[in-house]
């Protein structure tokens, strides 16, 4: 079996979402042109599409089609691009740069830049509902959109960055961090792969299994994260490092130090491993994504 090529199997997947995106996401036109504008300006400002490309990998391993996953992909950079913009707003986190180019409020304005943000994210549930008019069985459908929900909402995302705000120059414990880790940046992780396990047809054992994969994928995720903040490179990030310090944020690091941290990432990816265990050749993929997070520079 020749060697599996993530570095090209991740580049065929972003051309492949980002077609998908260019093709639903309408160009700038009419009195809304410049919130359209903003939300593109975001939308495809160059990021990698992991939780697209997660979603449709899990589709693989279920062995399903990707047509009817892409809707749902597209959906997941959306709402993952709206909480990127509002992230970096000045009540928030108050970012210059993200991916190397100015932060949407930056170019737009924070006015412009809210409206942008909330436009992906209701823009992203009428496209998943739209998919059951293209042959997505509609329990399927109403399914994902709870998820997403759950995800992305005071139980996933938004509730992860309320414990952050929270956090801010505060001293707090290991299992509050890794709860707001869960939350704050696993739960749309977790929710890529088990969307994608749903609409690729997949039973009851994948699901969870690719639950429980997701579960330590976004732990590790964001601790290698948290790491990057303290040894990454800005000219490779596209964004200036040390901003968690700079803020007195709670992170593994600040917690456990450097080595410890590391060795954290390294157990949540050897668990998310044992998650695809019981998994062929579909799963190489995502087993070659979640050994990335160890050399991950950006």
């Amino acid at each position: 079996m020749p060697e599996f090529n993530l570095k090209s199997y991740l580049a065929e997947r972003k051309q492949l979402i980002d077609a998908a995106l260019e093709k639903i996401f309408p160009v700038p036109a009419g009195l809304q042109k410049q919130v359209v504008e903003a939300s593109r300006y975001s939308l495809f400002a160059g990021g990698k599409r992991l939780r697209p490309i997660l979603c449709l990998a899990a589709a693989d391993v279920a062995g399903g089609t990707l047509d009817p996953v892409i809707p749902a992909a597209c959906a997941l950079e959306m709402v993952h691009t709206y909480s990127l913009i509002h992230d970096d707003l000045p009540a928030m986190d108050n970012d210059d740069f993200r991916r190397g180019v100015p932060t949407n409020h930056k170019v737009y304005g924070e006015a412009i830049a809210v409206l942008a943000g909330d436009a992906l994210l209701t823009e992203a549930f009428e496209f998943l509902a739209a998919s059951a008019d293209d042959g997505v069985p509609a329990k399927k459908v109403v399914d994902v959109i709870r998820i997403m929900v759950k995800a992305s909402g005071y139980r996933g995302m938004i509730g992860g960055q309320v414990i952050d705000l929270e956090c801010e120059n505060r001293k707090v414990d290991l299992a509050t961090v890794e709860y707001m880790h869960i939350h704050k940046t696993g739960a749309l992780l977790s929710a890529s792969l088990e969307i994608g396990a749903i609409l690729g047809g997949g039973d009851s054992v994948l699901i969870t299994s690719m639950r429980n994969f997701g579960h330590h994928f976004g732990l590790a995720f964001q601790i290698t994260d948290d790491l990057l903040d303290v040894e990454g490179d800005a000219a490779v990030m596209g964004k200036k490092p040390g901003s968690d310090a700079a803020k007195n944020k709670m992170t593994y690091p600040a917690l456990l130090g450097l080595a410890q941290s590391k060795e954290a990432a390294r157990e949540h990816v050897n668990q998310a491993l044992l998650a695809l265990a019981s998994f062929g050749e579909a799963a190489e993929p995502l087993r070659a994504i979640a050994q990335y997070l160890l050399v991950r520079k950006a």
